[in-house]
């Protein structure tokens, strides 16, 4: 579902922060039981709390406008819509709001994208507590997060001045195409994808003949085992 730019008008923030003021944090995820976890661990602390949260993209856009969050916390994967869109569009309507993406889903993959699309920061869920707390620090301080891991890749494709070839496949995929390759690997039909990323059918049936293309992958059947294991995190030739 579309959204109508009135959800997106931006907000005027106070000029500035008192010392004893805690800052203000939205998480944006579709599974309750992380949000619930995040909650618990960013109240532990005496400097922050959780102003809200979101399990869609419309939803998130309302109480980012609403709430006036000091940083987002957002998952790549959402109930409805996709995270990518939400931080393109955040970062569009809130120029200085610090967003953190927080994913299950490969670094080496989302990282850099993420980062493009207007992200601050982005860190697995299988990192440790302390971490993601150094990370969401980081970006409410105006600074930037990603692990080393990704920094020493993102330098290695600087230094090679755009001769650095990816051994992963994925990677060859637009934005668009990946976010269609993460819809299939949720189970969603190709009208689902369309209703999930405001396409039309066609357009989406034209990305993944790209996506077989690109993948080397002959059918659709070939293409849902490939989607449902690389969401999983699974090797792509491996059982569902």
């Amino acid at each position: 579902m579309s959204v109508g730019p009135s959800l997106f008008k931006p907000a005027h923030k106070p000029p500035g922060m008192s010392k004893d003021q805690k800052r203000r944090v939205l998480i944006v995820d579709d599974h309750p039981i992380v949000r619930q976890g995040l909650r618990r661990l960013i109240e532990a602390e005496a400097d922050l709390e959780v102003c809200g949260e979101a399990e869609t993209a419309r939803e998130a856009k309302s109480m980012i406008r609403e709430q006036e969050p000091d940083a987002v916390i957002v998952d790549v994967s959402l109930k409805q819509g996709d995270g990518l869109e939400l931080v393109k569009d955040a970062r569009a309507h809130y120029p200085a709001l610090p967003l953190l993406v927080l994913s299950m889903h490969d670094e080496a993959i989302y990282a850099e994208r993420m980062l493009s699309a207007g992200a601050n920061g982005y860190i697995m869920k299988q990192a440790a507590s302390d971490q993601f707390l150094i990370a969401l620090r980081r970006v409410l301080d105006g600074g930037i997060y990603v692990s080393e891991a990704v920094g020493n890749s993102m330098i290695e494709k600087f230094a090679s001045g755009g001769a650095y070839i990816s051994s992963n496949p994925v990677d060859s995929l637009t934005n668009r195409e990946l976010q269609v390759l993460h819809m299939i690997g949720k189970g969603l039909s190709t009208r689902q994808t369309a209703e999930a990323l405001n396409l039309s059918v066609k357009t989406v049936e034209s990305h993944r003949q790209r996506i077989k293309r690109k993948l080397s992958l002959r059918t659709s059947a070939q293409l849902m085992q490939y989607a449902v294991n690389w969401y999983a995190g699974r090797e792509p030739g491996a059982k569902p």
